[in-house]
């Protein structure tokens, strides 16, 4: 079984079938989903070059879940607005947010179980049922303001991001030697990510 230091390798052979290497047996993506969910580290392998396919395989094991009538966990505005991310400058921060929020909806989701369990208890649309919804929607706003923060640590002009405390710092003196026009363009592209998660962030919230 997986440990903490050493995850199990699943090989992956050319007819598609998976090969557990812990149990010395065959599984499924059915069985690698119930693995992930009890907490179970594993690396996929592709049993002929060695190389690493884990992310693929998960990204199959979604795409199944999704597929499933009421297992659906991605909205269709979500996935859109996901999509229109690759190839753009946004992309690579994407991820960290992504796992970000994640994990701090991992970290409070007995908290939201706790909620939703107490709405359901009462009318479809009552108040405890606004009350979940409106604590998920905080929690959105509250990850959003922290990334906002995180990113303003990596503004190379020591702007600091709306709603932080930090104070404006002296620019260093690399950045003072770029031409102006590296500059501009560098504050423009700047100008533009506060847009794009000004816009994520009313989503979010709404």
């Amino acid at each position: 079984m997986a440990t903490d230091k050493q995850p199990t390798t699943i090989k992956k052979y050319a007819n598609r079938r998976l090969y557990d290497t812990g149990t010395s047996t065959y599984v499924t993506l059915e069985d690698l989903a119930a693995m992930v969910k009890r907490g179970e580290d594993f690396v996929v392998c592709d049993a002929k070059t060695g190389e690493d396919i884990t992310r693929p395989v998960l990204t199959q094991i979604i795409f199944e879940q999704e597929g499933k009538d009421g297992q659906s966990l991605l909205p269709i505005a979500f996935l859109r607005q996901l999509i229109r991310f690759y190839g753009d400058s946004m992309q690579m921060l994407v991820p960290s947010y992504l796992e970000f929020s994640i994990d701090r909806l991992t970290r409070d989701q007995q908290k939201f179980r706790d909620q939703v369990s107490q709405a359901l208890e009462g009318a479809p649309f009552g108040e405890p049922t606004r009350q979940a919804f409106q604590s998920i929607e905080e929690l959105a706003r509250k990850n959003m303001s922290v990334f906002r923060q995180a990113l303003a640590m990596f503004n190379p002009f020591g702007v600091a991001a709306e709603g932080s405390a930090a104070q404006a710092t002296a620019e260093p003196a690399d950045e003072a030697a770029r031409p102006r026009s590296d500059l501009d363009d560098m504050k423009r592209q700047l100008d533009e990510l506060h847009k794009r998660i000004d816009q994520l962030s009313g989503k979010s919230a709404g």
